[in-house]
């Protein structure tokens, strides 16, 4: 009889929490917003409910699917989603609050940028296995990447939406250090981009217009621009201040009542804080520490490069967008629309975060096997 290796259950377990917790938590924070402006309090727990059945099947169907199977179609997926960013950008695209990130496809509404995330992680692995040699050189280790970062880069800023597209040049950096990147060549392109980041900043804050400029000054000080400016920064403040240690309780919340803009998207982690207080904030941050714990394990234990630098996108992925989120709802760094995985309404991000959860899996059953092998 063939012996079954089991899937990682740890992070079966966690991932099935923090759905659960996002479920529960999407429909506490949008129940009046889409009773008043939809007319329906149900509306946003009914989809996700259905993104969550739809992202269960994908992460099913991608723990059964052989990871090394993507590297067949990984040019077909980046050409894909270079397609639907183009897309996105012309008329076709859906235009919400001012940006253009969804294209609209009947009664469902798709955002490449999330599909890209996924193409990056395939595509990168892929390029870097088949490369495996050549990865210390500048050259052919290091500007291939710089340029497909550069392309996700411009093309995602259009819509605009700079802090995906850095999210993404993030993923990429990661996966070829440790694909096999030059330590000296890393040094220099993270002093390098430091060096340009802050002057960006620096200048947007010195000499820039428009929203991203006062969004960076509200972060230095939001009680300038309270009713502005600042006002995404202070009410999250306020919801996560008043929860207190164990929360006012769940559906409670006061600030999701019109106060906090979208409380069921990028600032989710607020009304978690106002409702469960900081037991309930600490418990999805320890979920989240599990996860990612388990990603760094199933990355290190990977039985190839492939599997060792796809869990590391992943993983990284996962880190940098609750890093981000978090940080945003504690007004820790500048607000900026990176959704908290599992848990802030969205079914495209929702249906790829439990596919790539899905590909760990398969991925943890090889490592597992390793682990074996080299124990007997």
């Amino acid at each position: 009889m063939k012996n079954k290796t089991p899937y990682d259950p740890v992070v079966i377990i966690t991932v099935a929490l923090l759905v659960t917790t996002g479920i529960i938590m999407v429909f506490s924070s949008s129940f009046s917003y889409a009773m008043v402006d939809l007319g329906d309090g149900y509306y946003f727990l009914k989809r996700i409910i259905i993104w969550a059945i739809i992202g269960v099947f994908a992460m099913y169907f991608c723990a059964k699917f052989n990871y090394r199977n993507w590297t067949k179609y990984a040019n077909i997926i980046l050409l894909i989603s270079i397609i639907l960013l183009i897309l996105v950008i012309t008329p076709l695209g859906k235009e919400v609050n001012g940006a253009k990130r969804w294209i609209a496809i009947g009664p469902i509404t798709v955002m490449p940028s999330e599909i890209t995330k996924f193409a990056a992680i395939i595509f990168v692995s892929t390029s870097i296995t088949r490369k495996r040699d050549k990865m210390e050189s500048f050259f052919h280790g290091v500007v291939p990447y710089l340029i497909l970062s550069g392309i996700f880069f411009l093309l995602i800023k259009e819509q605009p939406d700079y802090s995906t597209a850095l999210v993404i040049v993030l993923i990429i950096i990661s996966m070829i250090f440790v694909g096999g990147m030059k330590l000296s060549h890393f040094i220099g392109l993270a002093l390098s981009g430091s060096i340009a980041f802050v002057g960006l900043l620096f200048y947007i804050v010195k000499h820039g217009k428009g929203y991203r400029a006062k969004r960076l000054t509200a972060f230095l000080d939001p009680w300038a621009d309270p009713t502005d400016s600042g006002f995404q920064a202070i009410q999250s403040l306020l919801a996560l201040g008043s929860g207190g240690l164990f929360g006012k309780g769940l559906g409670r919340s006061i600030q999701k009542h019109f106060y906090l803009p979208e409380p069921q998207n990028d600032f989710i982690f607020a009304i978690i804080g106002e409702e469960l207080g900081f037991i309930g904030g600490v418990f999805v941050i320890i979920l989240f520490m599990l996860l990612i714990w388990r990603g760094i394990r199933i990355a290190m234990y990977a039985p190839d490069l492939l599997g060792c630098v796809m869990a590391t996108g992943i993983t990284c992925m996962l880190i940098i967008q609750v890093l981000i989120n978090i940080a945003v709802a504690t007004s820790s760094m500048p607000v900026t629309g990176i959704p908290l995985p599992f848990i802030s309404f969205g079914g495209n991000a929702l249906v790829i975060f439990m596919a790539s959860m899905g590909i760990l899996l398969n991925i943890s059953k090889g490592g597992f096997i390793y682990v074996q092998t080299c124990m007997c």
